[in-house]
């Protein structure tokens, strides 16, 4: 087995096919399993020995093909996949659902205070900014004051949103009202992802050709990438924030008796519908477009694509890492 194991099984990509939907599903769902954030230090670093060994040609004995697969995603959920280091706890994909389900079920039930408004919209996109950092594509470093200039700018750019589409709602009918924190994300998300990873958009992300091999680095894919990211962010928020609000106002005459007799129900039971929603919309989200991106070398910049006809002269398309 371990003969086999050696020759016969590629773990620099996933175990399904990312051509398809459906393989791709697959593979997000095991990444954003929520059970990986419990995971201890001594299980991460021992996942992480077996995939270097096995990348060296050494198989740990008795190794079998599903332990294998089972260490390449504990550590792909935890180690970046450009720079390998360990990435922030509540910045990995894993921790998207508790994260997300607790914030958005607060913000859906404490949506009509300015000070409630104005407070978990911070502190939803203070965690989008560390999610953002920590999958960022590439592996350049970058500095702390870029990471505090992105984040000051990301965070009140996203949180003055939220105010100003709150205050436009103050006078139309609760059940607009109720959408006002998803329209609020949506936005957000549109300033704060580009904002977090503008070092990608100034000086490119690193591209490659189907082998892997090093080509050099390019804006117009980082564009591509953080468009692919920005899309798949918003859809995700969608049936939490965008279905459950007309859900509970249209169902009030189920939801309502419950909540005017527990009041305290009101918050527990809007998180827990999120989180149910969020533990399929974020790997079926995360799906919609391959983690290994791609685009023709024609669409380029033509300085870039220049270079790499004359150093690789059979390259048509160019892959690249387009973050999560």
């Amino acid at each position: 087995m371990a003969a086999d194991l050696a020759t016969n099984i590629n773990i620099k990509e996933p175990r399904w096919d990312q051509g398809t939907f459906v393989g791709r599903a697959k593979h997000f769902f095991t990444v954003t399993d929520p059970r990986n954030v419990l995971l201890t230090n001594e299980q991460l670093e021992n996942a992480r020995q077996i995939i270097r060994n096995y990348k060296n040609g050494t198989v740990s004995p008795g190794l079998s093909e599903d332990e294998l697969w089972r260490a390449k995603y504990i550590f792909d959920s935890a180690f970046h996949p450009d720079t390998g280091e360990k990435m922030i706890l509540i910045g990995r994909m894993s921790a998207q659902v508790p994260m997300n389900m607790t914030i958005t079920g607060c913000m859906m039930t404490f949506y009509k205070s300015t000070p409630a408004v104005l407070f978990w919209q911070w502190i939803n996109q203070s965690f989008n900014a560390i999610v953002n950092y920590t999958n960022r594509s590439g592996d350049a470093p970058i500095t702390v004051s870029q990471l505090g200039t992105a984040y000051v700018s990301a965070t009140t750019g996203a949180v003055a949103t939220a105010l100003g589409l709150n205050a436009l709602t103050k006078h139309v009918s609760p059940l607009i009202g109720r959408f006002v924190p998803f329209a609020a994300v949506a936005a957000a998300n549109c300033i704060n992802i580009p904002l977090m990873r503008q070092r990608e958009l100034k000086h490119g992300i690193p591209i490659m050709d189907e082998n892997g091999n090093r080509l050099g680095e390019s804006t117009k894919a980082a564009q591509q990438a953080i468009t692919q990211v920005v899309i798949s962010r918003i859809l995700m928020a969608s049936p939490g924030m965008g279905y459950l609000p007309g859900i509970f106002q249209l169902n009030s005459f189920v939801f309502l008796p419950v909540t005017q007799r527990f009041p305290w129900m009101s918050a527990p039971l809007q998180v827990g519908l999120v989180g149910f929603c969020l533990v399929f919309a974020t790997p079926l989200c995360c799906a919609l477009f391959p983690q290994k991106s791609s685009m023709s070398i024609s669409c380029l910049e033509p300085e870039l694509q220049e270079k790499i006809r004359s150093s690789h002269p059979g390259v048509e398309r160019v892959y690249f890492n387009k973050g999560l």
